[in-house]
């Protein structure tokens, strides 16, 4: 696997247009690794083994680790009110925060908006503060624990629970204390003054649709979003360090864990993304085994994404098998496609499932079902048909935070994948977004939007 990756990685990031990645795979019993390309295209510092790279999302895992530490000493109790911990803890909707628990916050179900990237302070305060000044703002968009709808939010919360439960010490530093210094990680920064000890990658981004990418214009999300993702940076190995601590259960024992990896909702079915989510992880259904050991079977893990960076990491518990993906720009998506594609099958038999793809003959368009205007707390979209029968899809970002991820509009062009699905005609990122809509009225419209992994209410 070692010289595989040597030989390749720089082929396929070239041939994907991404300026960096690295990469970490552990099997049969050893780690392989491999970095390429340019850090940042502004300076030309060139990608190695030990860069840092922003894992985003990735970071709800470690999150999720130091909860369930928690719930192992006896201080948490995960179907108890998130407000036993957390006095404050209030939303616009009381009876819906009332009744909130840590487990609709770790399966996503708790159905307040979740994207609310506000930023508070930049101090070790930021996480207290979200959750007494945003968090009280934020819609009940969904009834608790009635459907999956990806939430940033949430996380934060968690994170809180974690500060205060367990010695009032700031969630980057509880990060370090209880996983990262454990594992003896050495290229691990939870906040930025941390990465700057290190050889970090910048994102990379395009301000407008169609344009080449350029340096992102700053490196990180708000502080106050450190739990759940935008913060966390380290090394492909780093992340290898921890999926390996999952497989050896020394973060956790074996019986929390494999309740971290049990089902506990069902995820629409938009492509590239989850099937089903456990307590904190993401759940991929994945094809045959290609050595005939098995019929198929789970893929667990997560994605992230911050300004301009993505990040993949997966693990394959029954073959002790994990791999780490981070990359800083460009069509990564299809970069994890085809390397960590390639990776799995070859390392422990299993396919990726194939990305869904515009259907060769056109398919009736329900109108009824999905015209109309969603809105969630950082965009607005409208689906529309104009008068040539063309479905259009334009969201446009409702706030500041909003425009730093989405600086333009955009407008793509969609057609029917089936009865309920609509899929973009051009890739983007060398993927077709699919969209899913959900709950129709007894008007027969959608109530929700689902995509991206989030349920986006109708608003007209």
């Amino acid at each position: 696997m070692q010289q595989w990756l040597s030989d390749n990685l720089g082929r396929l990031i070239e041939k994907h247009g991404v300026p960096a990645a690295a990469i970490a795979v552990l099997a049969d019993g050893e780690v392989s690794e491999a970095a390429a390309g340019i850090l940042n295209l502004a300076t030309g510092v060139e990608a190695t083994t030990d860069s840092v790279f922003q894992v985003g999302s990735i970071t709800k895992l470690w999150t999720t680790t130091l909860v369930m530490q928690l719930v192992e000493e006896g201080k948490l109790d995960l179907d108890k009110p998130v407000s036993d911990y957390l006095p404050e803890f209030a939303l616009p909707d009381q009876q819906a925060a009332a009744v909130i628990t840590p487990r609709h916050l770790l399966t996503h179900t708790s159905g307040f908006s979740g994207d609310a990237f506000t930023a508070t302070s930049r101090g070790d305060d930021a996480v207290a503060r979200f959750v007494t000044e945003v968090v009280p703002t934020l819609e009940q968009e969904v009834e608790p624990g009635s459907g999956f709808s990806y939430n940033n939010s949430g996380f934060v919360v968690l994170g809180r629970i974690v500060e205060v439960l367990r010695d009032g010490k700031p969630f980057h530093e509880q990060v370090t204390e209880h996983i990262g210094t454990p594992l003896g990680l050495q290229h691990l920064a939870t906040i930025p003054e941390e990465a700057l000890l290190h050889r970090a990658a910048l994102g990379h981004i395009s301000l407008k649709p169609g344009e080449p990418i350029q340096p992102a214009p700053m490196w990180s999300l708000v502080h106050s979003m450190g739990p759940a993702g935008s913060m966390l940076a380290m090394s492909a190995r780093d992340l290898i360090s921890f999926g390996q601590a999952y497989l050896d259960n020394t973060l956790l024992d074996e019986t929390t864990r494999d309740q971290l990896w049990q089902p506990q909702v069902a995820v629409p079915a938009i492509g590239g993304f989850a099937q089903h989510w456990g307590l904190g992880w993401m759940i991929f259904d994945v094809d045959g085994d290609t050595t005939g050991d098995t019929a198929g079977g789970r893929l667990y893990g997560h994605d992230g994404g911050t300004i301009g960076q993505s990040a993949y990491f997966r693990l394959v518990p029954d073959k002790r098998v994990a791999v780490a993906l981070l990359t800083n720009g460009g069509d990564a998506p299809a970069l994890y496609d085809e390397l960590v594609g390639h990776v799995l099958r070859e390392s422990a038999g299993v396919e990726l499932p194939a990305r869904p793809v515009p259907p060769t003959e056109a398919l009736p368009v329900p109108t009824e079902l999905m015209l109309g205007r969603f809105e969630g707390v950082q965009e607005s979209v409208e689906i529309t048909l104009n008068e040539n029968g063309d479905v259009w899809f334009e969201s446009k970002p409702r706030t500041e935070e909003a425009k730093a991820l989405m600086p333009e509009p955009e407008r793509k062009r969609l057609v029917a994948l089936d009865e309920t699905r609509l899929i973009t005609v051009e890739p983007e990122r060398g993927v077709h977004e699919v969209l899913a809509f959900l709950w129709p009225g007894a008007d027969g419209r959608a109530q929700y939007l689902f995509g991206g992994g989030r349920m986006i209410p109708r608003r007209d």
